[in-house]
């Protein structure tokens, strides 16, 4: 486990994943199609249920940033890369990615300053 209490920077962690639940559902879809849904969504209720952060929802942070972040969209071998090239790029909704994506580095930044005795184990999908 890395945290033994709900700390302020989970709480806040928390309400911005619920806020933007939907949202965060939708660019998973759009760039990573079902099997990125899935686990944002697994991810999403995980952290409803979940008093605390453990290590495996690091690990989903980790590959929801990743995928915010468009980490992985020069590798043609990643479904990323196939979902990226069939985006718009004047599309309007891509606007709203870049600030969920930044919104939750945001928040997992907050975590890890909080949480000085532990590796940014978000930062490596």
């Amino acid at each position: 486990m890395i945290h033994t209490a709900i700390s302020p920077a989970y709480i806040a962690l928390r309400a911005f994943l619920r806020e933007h639940d939907e949202a965060l559902q939708n660019a998973a879809l759009l760039l990573g199609e079902r099997p990125a849904l899935r686990r944002t969504q697994r991810l999403l209720d995980a952290f409803d249920s979940q008093p605390i952060l453990t290590r495996r929802l690091c690990r989903e942070l980790a590959a929801l940033r990743a995928l915010l972040s468009l980490e992985h969209v020069g590798d043609p071998d990643r479904p990323e890369a196939a979902c990226f090239a069939r985006i718009d790029l004047e599309w309007h909704g891509i606007e709203e990615i870049c600030l969920l994506e930044e919104g939750l580095v945001q928040c997992l930044d907050r975590l890890e300053a909080e949480a000085l005795d532990t590796a940014p184990l978000w930062r490596a999908a």
